[in-house]
């Protein structure tokens, strides 16, 4: 049964009105910006030190991932989550999580879709300005 821990983000905003706007995955290096509802110049950036393992849903599959009976921590319109007891951290190889060490599932979920993030480093949140 996967286990859910609400991270907080430091900013309070509508994750269900927010959408994943981009991803910039380079060499140890991962970070994505999600749309703040009703401020168009700024956004908020999730980034990540190391090696990653991304994967990005809309929400439809997400919701038929598990049986609602099933999850455990979930909290109405949050944005943020630790993960235990995922089949997308399980299924993914042993060796590199073995090589990483450490290594913990992240969830960010939108009203659009669904970032989950395997990394050994912890999550930053920063407020960036969109460019135009």
């Amino acid at each position: 049964m996967p286990r859910f821990f609400p991270i907080e983000a430091g900013i309070n905003f509508d994750c269900v009105r927010s959408d994943l706007l981009n991803v910039r995955w380079k060499v140890n290096e991962l970070s994505a910006d999600f749309a703040l509802p009703d401020d168009d110049k700024r956004a908020l950036r999730v980034s990540f030190d190391g090696q990653t393992i991304v994967r990005i849903l809309e929400e439809m599959p997400l919701s038929t991932e598990y049986e609602p009976a099933e999850v455990e921590g979930l909290v109405r319109n949050h944005f943020a989550y630790r993960v235990e007891g995922s089949t997308f951290a399980a299924t993914q190889s042993e060796t590199w999580k073995e090589v990483v060490g450490g290594v913990r599932h992240y969830e960010f979920v939108t009203g659009w879709g669904c970032l989950d993030v395997l990394s050994a480093s912890e999550p930053k949140f920063q407020i960036v300005e969109v460019a135009d």
